[in-house]
């Protein structure tokens, strides 16, 4: 089993958790303690917050996912971001990292893309747009000991725009979902973004790729229910799930107490999606 699926499958039993911690640093939503250094150059800031946030949630945790954004936008952040990796690989080596970049690109892009995912800053997985096709995926899917999370129907409202489209009568989502699964995912290495927001394309989805893992964004402040994403997209072993929440851990508390207190709301997320498992 590739390294990336069996370290979370792993990580799902032994801790008991099928949640992900989004890792989207704000400066601007950052405790007062971190108001000096918010500006800084060298992305201490950046780190220093997730840093805190990581150690505080790892027992609750099956996956941390930096979204490369709000790293890159600001001045070191794509230092802070390495270091962070490093720290979580060092600290927490347990749990995998999956980098949110949504890379999807022409071969010798991707496969400098697939460098800077894996090689610079050293996760265990990374999140792909398929719109490109097979050969845009394969330098990534070549590195078969690392996850290929594609984009099959996310959590957004303009989900629908395209991914709903039919093509052969049957919604593209569909289509990508089951051409993953039965070709790209040769080497067991692929799983497949849903959001939160579309349970019964969850409960679809689940149908077309068996136990293939399910990264699922829009729990929290997009409005997905937790017990709806259980019941339709759980394994029959209750696993099979990347349950993701960013904001509602990151800022649980603007003040002194913003590590404990995101730690009690991934404790709480843990115990409620655990209640419908």
């Amino acid at each position: 089993m590739p390294a990336f699926i069996d370290t979370l499958r792993t990580r799902w039993q032994s801790a008991d958790t099928l949640v992900c911690i989004g890792l989207d640093p704000d400066p601007s939503r950052f405790p007062d303690a971190f108001v000096d250094d918010a500006q800084d150059e060298d992305g201490e800031a950046l780190f220093a917050f997730c840093r805190d946030i990581v150690d505080a949630t790892a027992e609750y945790a099956c996956a941390f996912k930096p979204q490369i954004a709000y790293f890159a936008a600001h001045n070191g952040g794509e230092a802070a971001l390495q270091r962070l990796i490093a720290h979580i690989n060092g600290s927490h080596p347990e749990v995998p990292v999956i980098l949110d970049a949504k890379r999807g690109d022409i071969g010798s892009t991707a496969e400098q893309y697939a460098l800077e995912a894996f090689d610079r800053f050293g996760a265990d997985a990374v999140t792909l747009n398929p719109y490109m096709g097979r050969d845009s995926a394969a330098p990534f899917l070549q590195r078969n000991d690392r996850g290929c999370i594609f984009l099959c129907h996310t959590s957004n409202p303009g989900a629908r725009d395209f991914q709903e489209l039919l093509v052969d009568g049957v919604p593209l989502y569909q289509h990508i979902a089951r051409t993953i699964a039965e070709d790209w995912n040769a080497d067991g290495n692929c799983a497949l973004v849903v959001g939160a927001t579309f349970p019964e394309e969850l409960k679809i989805i689940r149908g077309i790729v068996g136990d293939m893992p399910l990264l699922i964004p829009g729990i929290g402040a997009q409005g997905g229910d937790v017990e709806a994403v259980v019941r339709n997209a759980a394994t029959a072993d209750g696993t099979g799930l990347i349950i993701s929440s960013s904001r509602a851990i990151l800022y649980a508390s603007g003040d002194a107490d913003y590590a404990d207190a995101a730690a009690g709301a991934a404790r709480a997320l843990r115990d409620a999606i655990n209640r419908y498992r």
